[in-house]
């Protein structure tokens, strides 16, 4: 790994991985969410259906 010689070297290297790292957040985050929807939408309960049928 390069070694820092300056403050602002180190800054602008840490500010580039928590860029890198909240990006990579919200997009799971988004791809989470959006599995979690699709589930509910697919599998849809309706209990008064399920109850006739016995």
């Amino acid at each position: 790994m390069d070694e820092y010689v300056t403050l602002h070297e180190f800054m602008l290297h840490t500010k580039g991985v928590l860029y890198i790292l909240v990006v990579t957040i919200l997009a799971g985050y988004v791809g989470f969410w959006a599995f979690l929807t699709e589930r509910d939408e697919e599998d849809e309960y309706e209990p008064q259906e399920e109850h006739e049928k016995h």
